[in-house]
């Protein structure tokens, strides 16, 4: 895996979150109804805060971050929810937006050797490669929660109507 790969892979898979993002009206992106009792919203926090951590380990180099790391991921994922679930919709949608641009632009420094020599990152375990981490918590992470949503898209909204009189 080169740079110019993985930003092949990146760019493809980030069009089709963003396709699907782009058929959730921003009314219905607030509504529960994915697995755990998400909403559209909270899943792009959940993603944000994961593409968070990977600028942190671009920036410095080290396999650093949270101490949310060292639990389980569905135990992770309960604070990481906490700390997005009351955040407003633009602010989410805004760190989305600048954080993919941030992270493009940290990869788009990185030499080719940097994606798959873990001695380029301190900390990082010798049978990990860098690239495989950074896939899985960003355009790979986009494809594990497409599928929730298309489900939840498929299904009809959810609204509150008067019963109607026969």
């Amino acid at each position: 895996m080169n740079v110019r790969e993985f930003q092949h892979a990146w760019r493809k898979d980030r069009a089709k979150w963003e396709r699907v993002l782009a058929e959730v009206d921003e009314d219905r992106m607030l509504e529960p109804g994915l697995p755990r009792g998400w909403s559209v919203k909270d899943v792009i926090a959940h993603v944000n805060w994961y593409e968070r951590e990977m600028v942190g380990l671009l920036k410095q180099r080290a396999l650093m971050g949270s101490e949310l790391w060292q639990l389980p991921t569905d135990e992770r994922n309960v604070p990481i929810y906490e700390e997005g679930k009351d955040l407003p919709l633009d602010e989410v949608l805004a760190e989305s937006n600048r954080l993919f641009e941030r992270l493009w632009a940290l990869v788009s420094e990185l030499a080719d050797e940097d994606l798959v020599d873990p001695s380029r990152f301190d900390q990082m375990p010798e049978d990990w490669e860098p690239w495989e981490l950074l896939a899985s918590n960003t355009y790979e992470h986009y494809l594990r929660h497409i599928p929730d949503i298309r489900d939840w898209l498929a299904e009809p909204a959810k609204e509150s109507r008067m019963p109607s009189a026969s």
